[in-house]
């Protein structure tokens, strides 16, 4: 059935509460419908990414079947993929709330997950996937940013309800069925979130080999009878995490090969729940008053070691320092031990100048791996939660005077 939906804008005032913080934002950033679902561009995707909000509130654009096939037939094949492959498509390109997902998995997990899931697809060893491999590896890893969705959404609900009547509302136990990978409705606005959501985004109720996307495109041409080898894959993977890396970078650079120490704070501590970013912009000011720069060598190395946090933790707890407070070169050597990589002295040493609360050139698990943990946890999500609990309390006040 044809949708019969017109081109309109969506603010972040229109979200509904019920729907999940990646579908709300997948909504905000999304410009295009056809035959009823939503679509990002890949600028889009970027922008969703990169940045709190839209640069402007977005209509959404209805596709015809014609206009899909015309923005699908100039998908750049594989072997040409590129850092810069998001950035010259721009509008030129159709991305599903899947897709989105899989996307923020590859830039916030290490590639050594993507590896063992390939390789459990790869049945006879020539380590590449057909098509339809390839959309259930998307499904897995979708269910799993679901699920664990619903246990924030659970914990952030009781402690809301804390705040609000003094009293945890929801369930103790988990909304997960036993032997049921979705949620279980629970009341009428149960209903309501998972219908929307069936609506908006129905792409996640099957695997559906006969939709087509730019990146089914771009990694199975357009027959979609081509094969993917890991070795594509993973260049994809890593293309991704630079280009959305650059443009962080060049967004603070000026044009320069450096940013400051200050900067580089800032974008650590930018999607963070930390209480107050100035003092720890005022530990960086204090500490290296004279300025210089970190490169963007420097900065790529330190997010692809972020994606491998979870191995650094452990890595730590090894060493036994977990609930002690490392030096410097225990950290290096730490992070090299769990990653592979090598992190510049000047680079360790403005990390531990930003994190450092008691300055004692030493960081506790807290100081660091809390904050950091933070960090990749609401990378993707924008804004945050509490920033949008504190409007609806602010919003409720209001309408209770107003009585």
């Amino acid at each position: 059935m044809k949708a019969a939906v017109q081109a309109r804008t969506y603010g972040l005032d229109d979200g509904d509460a019920y729907m999940s913080s990646y579908e709300n934002r997948f909504r905000l950033f999304s410009s295009m419908e056809y035959e009823g679902q939503l679509y990002m561009t890949p600028l889009s995707f970027i922008e969703s990414v990169t940045l709190n909000e839209p640069r402007s509130r977005r209509a959404w654009k209805s596709l015809t079947k014609k206009d899909l096939e015309k923005i699908l037939s100039d998908t750049p094949p594989v072997c040409k993929g590129s850092s810069n492959l998001f950035r010259n498509l721009r509008e030129q390109g159709v991305i599903s709330y899947t897709e989105y997902l899989f996307l923020l998995c590859i830039l916030t997990k290490p590639h050594a997950g993507f590896r063992i899931a390939f390789n459990m697809f790869d049945a006879d060893g020539n380590e590449m996937v057909d098509k339809k491999e390839f959309l259930a590896l998307e499904e897995i890893f979708r269910k799993k940013k679901a699920r664990k969705e619903v246990a924030e959404y659970t914990q952030r609900f009781d402690q809301q309800s804390l705040q609000l009547y003094g009293q945890r509302t929801s369930q103790s136990h988990s909304v997960l069925g036993k032997d049921s990978p979705h949620v279980e409705a629970r009341g009428m606005w149960d209903v309501l979130r998972r219908n929307t959501s069936q609506v908006l985004f129905s792409d996640l109720t099957e695997v559906d080999e006969k939709r087509e996307t730019t990146l089914l495109m771009h990694f199975f041409g357009k027959k979609g009878k081509a094969e993917l080898k890991y070795e594509d894959f993973y260049m994809f993977m890593d293309n991704l995490q630079t280009e959305v890396l650059e443009i962080e970078f060049l967004s603070y650079c000026k044009g320069l090969p450096t940013i400051s120490e200050e900067d580089f704070a800032r974008i650590l501590l930018r999607y963070t729940n930390v209480d107050d970013v100035n003092e720890y912009l005022e530990n960086v000011r204090h500490s290296l008053p004279d300025e210089k720069g970190i490169s963007f060598e420097e900065f790529r190395s330190f997010f692809q070691f972020l994606n491998n946090l979870e191995d650094f933790t452990i890595a730590m707890q090894m060493y036994n320092f977990a609930n002690r407070s490392v030096g410097q070169e225990e950290f290096t050597r730490a992070v090299y031990v769990a990653t592979g990589i090598k992190l510049s002295r000047h680079l360790v040493n403005t990390v531990f100048k930003i994190f450092d609360e008691d300055r004692d050139d030493k960081l506790s698990h807290k100081e660091f791996i809390g904050v950091m943990k933070e960090r990749l946890h609401r990378r993707g999500k924008g804004i945050r939660v509490e920033e949008k609990f504190t409007s609806f309390k602010s919003c409720m006040r209001k309408e209770l005077s107003g009585k």
